[in-house]
């Protein structure tokens, strides 16, 4: 790949976002077999360090590094010297001084990956940071797309919810435009940041317009947490205009894709019923998010496509 670190599909080229998709086909393939390990990252050690909550991203890393026989530090932030006032520089730092290889991050705050990634020598991979972007989540994403649609190119998807708090809608409207597909961005005015347009997205307030001859709806989860006031009345409204269920289902492609990067609010912005319906891809998405970051710990840890062991 042309770079050392994963900050932002923002910066990925569409050759290095193919490589990494490809790549992945073949440790999906390994991660589905008896045996699951090979030594190909025998001898580096990826170090977690996550400051905000994560069941899947979290687990999915340490789980693909472990696949791959690298060594694996998960730090948590509640045990770190950070809680005694240390900076974080000072404590990745210290943890470089042990000779790691890389740093997958989550950070409430935009930024803080590459405010690293300019100032140690270890490669760092971003698992999320603020309202910035999930570079691996586009990725997963993107790769669970091809493998069900075979292509992305014109393909179209619709991001549907709380798009003003997500990273994962950035990661993945980047990703997508240089991938060829069309993009729409659906949700109330006061969760669809103004300019939006400008990254060559339409958008929609009104949920059935954009839904028509959708191919594949990402369903965002409403970030509560992240909101600094109430952005809408209730969430039983929400859920009434913006909730994915079969009915409004209806306005899509009959082999429409259901996303969902997890967790999910059920019976808010999606239904159970869609959740765990015929058209719903979401445990898939889990599933490939492994085979994915082992391909991208792969080629960050300096690895090449010849060189898997089958």
């Amino acid at each position: 790949m042309a770079f050392k670190h994963l900050i932002a599909l923002e910066h990925v080229s569409k050759e290095d976002m193919v490589s990494v998709l490809e790549l992945a086909k073949t440790f999906k393939e390994l991660i589905l077999r008896p045996v699951k390990k090979v030594p190909t990252l025998k001898g580096k050690t990826v170090v977690n360090f996550f400051f905000e909550p994560s069941t899947r991203t979290k687990t999915s890393f340490e789980i693909a590094a472990k696949r791959l026989s690298a060594d694996v530090l998960n730090l948590a932030v509640s045990t770190s010297a950070v809680v005694k006032g240390e900076t974080l520089l000072d404590t990745i730092n210290t943890i470089e001084a042990m000779q790691i290889d890389m740093v997958v991050i989550r950070h409430g705050t935009s930024g803080v990956p590459e405010y690293l990634a300019k100032r140690i020598k270890s490669s760092v991979i971003n698992a999320g940071d603020g309202m910035h972007e999930h570079p691996t989540q586009g990725l997963l994403d993107m790769f669970t797309m091809i493998e069900k649609k075979g292509k992305l190119d014109g393909k179209i998807v619709c991001i549907a919810g709380d798009v003003a708090h997500s990273r994962v809608a950035r990661s993945n409207i980047w990703g997508l435009k240089k991938m060829g597909a069309k993009i729409r961005v659906v949700g109330p005015p006061t969760l669809i940041p103004k300019d939006i347009d400008k990254l060559g997205v339409e958008v929609f307030y009104d949920l059935k317009a954009a839904l028509k001859d959708v191919d594949i709806i990402n369903i965002l989860r409403i970030q509560l947490e992240r909101q600094k006031k109430n952005l809408f009345p209730t969430t039983r409204e929400y859920a009434a205009f913006y909730g994915i269920n079969t009915e409004k289902l209806k306005y899509a492609t009959p082999d429409v894709l259901v996303m969902h990067p997890g967790p999910m609010n059920r019976g808010l912005e999606i239904s159970p019923n869609v959740a765990d319906g015929p058209h719903s891809v979401i445990n898939e998405q889990v599933t490939n998010g492994v085979a994915v970051r082992m391909a991208v710990l792969y080629l960050m840890g300096g690895g090449k496509k010849d060189e898997i062991i089958n």
